[in-house]
């Protein structure tokens, strides 16, 4: 049994993780964290006890940061919608989130269990680098970081250079990116191409009847009028998903290296931007591990087992 600590800023696409997690066999979802992102954590954490509840499962929600550590919060309802969730509106959770603060929850869950937790983040990293800075000890005690973030060829898509969880939290991203934990960083641009949910996907999971792919579809349908209208793609973009594949079977990512990474804070055109050493330039010793290709095929097998 392997034990996860999901990190999120529940919307439409971490939804879906959350529920692929909860749904596969051999893994126990020790916790869900919220922190401020995609919508506030009050929302988050509604989102996320939903989701949970779909599941039959009773996961504990905790929220966390309400804020980046040096920013406002700018979240991105434009593109989730105004509840995150597509303008589904679900009822109030029959559950409550749990009193203690998430990264209290984060450190208590790593250090009780060191070698065992792997940790998703699936939004920006102000609760991880909180907890980091209260408990350095934990980067080496938790197992492997899953890290749903950046772009490790620049293609943003909140601005032409940066993805949003990092951009809406630099300064925690680069301080999770420097503290030594085992990162595997699966970029934004791992939803594109062939792993970019089309027509014909979306008509073979809404076919499966099930509670689960009409939940992933309708929760998204915001984010599929953005994708199209904004972005000017051909279907739905679901990054969290295809990082938490990876996550859930390493072999989806089919190229992974280690590298120098950064990340920019302060630049006027660039704030957020994940600045990978691909080739060694800069000389500086590999901090993470960067995903450079997956496997759209077993991605989407994978999701479309997860909703059946």
């Amino acid at each position: 049994m392997r034990r996860f600590l999901i990190d999120t800023d529940t919307a439409s696409d971490d939804a879906v993780a959350i529920l692929m997690a909860l749904r596969t066999p051999g893994i126990q979802v020790e916790a869900i964290t919220i922190v401020a992102g995609n919508v506030d954590v009050d929302q988050g954490a509604k989102n996320a006890l939903n989701t949970v509840e779909l599941c039959g499962m009773e996961t504990p929600v905790y929220k966390g940061l309400a804020k980046p550590l040096l920013r406002p919060h700018v979240d991105a309802r434009f593109f989730h919608g105004e509840d995150g969730m597509g303008g589904l509106n679900l009822p109030a959770p029959k559950r409550q989130p749990q009193p203690k603060h998430a990264v209290e929850a984060i450190v208590e869950a790593v250090r009780s269990a060191p070698g065992e937790i792997t940790l998703v983040t699936l939004g920006p990293l102000s609760n991880i680098a909180t907890a980091l800075l209260r408990e350095p000890a934990i980067a080496k005690q938790v197992k492997e970081v899953y890290v749903m973030g950046g772009a490790a060829n620049v293609v943003g898509n909140i601005t032409p250079a940066a993805e949003y969880n990092i951009w809406c939290d630099p300064e925690a991203a680069r301080i999770v990116f420097h503290f030594g934990m085992p990162i595997l960083m699966v970029g934004w641009e791992h939803c594109l191409g062939p792993s970019l949910l089309d027509e014909g996907d979306m008509r073979r999971m809404r076919a499966l009847g099930t509670p689960y792919a009409d939940f992933a579809l309708d929760c998204n349908r915001n984010a599929l009028k953005v994708c199209r209208e904004w972005l000017g793609l051909s279907g739905l973009t679901l990054p969290d998903p295809v990082a938490m594949a990876v996550a859930l079977d390493r072999s989806v990512c089919t190229q992974a290296e280690k590298k120098y990474a950064d990340v920019e804070t302060i630049g006027e055109l660039t704030r957020g931007e994940t600045v990978v050493d691909r080739f060694g330039v800069l000389q500086k010793e590999a901090n993470i591990e960067v995903c450079f290709a997956v496997d759209a095929v077993k991605f989407k097998e994978m999701l479309f087992g997860r909703v059946s």
